[in-house]
Formats: structure tokens, C-alpha cells, sequence
């Protein structure tokens, strides 16, 4: 069964891949942001990880985000896949920016400035940090690396691949 944790930095393409995912392994869908609620902060961490204890407990799972130092000892020993989403600076950026003028978007305006700030220095702060979680937590579990969108429809090819064979 395939249990894949999709990591990235904001605006490259983690929920768009691992809802694609879901709908071709038939596997649920576990977006973290939807669980991690606004206002929540560092006492709500126990209630986050129960939340993450319960998604991530059956035989098949598409866990789409970061919150590295929450939910990796939870997440990735559990895991058979990771995949790491590269894409470029601006591409993140823009599909930030474009995101939040979208209908039915939790995405704020208002948080914005924050987002393009996280954007510009995650390769500097936050995939260091990332990284060195995931070696601790699933030193075994194989990484797929796809930057840009090309790499990404190979991927999902081979999903779809993979289902006709075994049909």
C-alpha cells in the first residue's frame, strides 16, 4: 500500500501532487494544513500530533506538508515514499501570490508578505532543518526529488502505469 509524505516549499505543488495521488492509488489524502488550525500555536502541538497519530494509522496514506519537527516521528517510519518538491523560487512565489485571489482559497491576502518571506529564504532556513528530520526519522525511506513539471507527470505516468498493470 502506498504511504507517501509529499514535502516541499509553500506554492510548489504539494497538495495539487498529493491530491492527484490519492485519486490514482485510492489512498486517502492527509493535507496538514487542513488539520493545523489558524490561531493554533505551540500548546495545540499535543492535540496536532494526536490529530497526525489517527490520519496516518492505516495501511495507506498521501501526507502532503512539512511540519518536520510535529509529525515526522510520526509520519516517516511509517512511510515507503518521500517526495521532495523543487521547484523554483518564483514559480513557488507566483502560485502563492495567484492563490490567494482564488475562490474558496483559505489563502489570505494578509498573510502573503509572510509566505513570499518563507518562499525566498526556505532553501536558507528550512530545508536544512527539514532534511536533517527526515535522515533521523527515515533514513531507509527512499526519496524522489521532481523539479518541475515535466519530472511531476512522469511520476503520476508511472502510477497509472503501475494500476493497469496490477487491474
Amino acid at each position: 500500500m502506498s504511504r507517501i509524505v509529499v514535502l516541499g516549499c509553500a506554492g510548489s505543488g504539494k497538495t495539487t501532487l498529493a491530491r492527484q495521488l490519492g485519486a490514482r492509488t485510492g489512498a486517502p489524502v492527509v493535507c496538514l494544513d487542513d488539520i493545523w488550525q489558524p490561531g493554533w500555536g505551540k500548546d495545540d502541538v499535543p492535540t496536532f500530533r494526536a490529530l497526525m497519530n489517527d490520519a496516518h494509522a492505516g495501511d495507506a496514506w498521501i501526507s502532503d506538508g512539512n511540519f518536520a519537527l510535529a509529525t515526522f516521528d510520526i509520519r516517516l517510519p511509517r512511510a515507503n515514499l518521500v517526495v521532495w518538491l523543487d521547484q523554483p523560487k518564483m514559480l513557488c512565489a507566483w502560485r502563492s501570490i495567484k492563490r490567494v485571489f482564488e475562490k474558496d482559497t483559505k489563502h489570505r491576502i494578509g498573510s502573503l508578505v509572510e509566505v513570499l518571506r518563507f518562499i525566498w529564504n526556505f532553501d536558507r532556513i528550512n530545508r536544512p532543518l527539514i532534511e536533517e528530520s527526515r535522515i533521523a526519522h527515515g533514513p531507509a525511506v527512499p526519496v524522489r526529488q521532481l523539479t518541475n513539471d515535466r519530472e511531476i507527470a512522469e511520476f503520476l505516468s508511472s502510477f497509472d502505469l503501475a494500476r493497469r498493470v496490477s487491474g
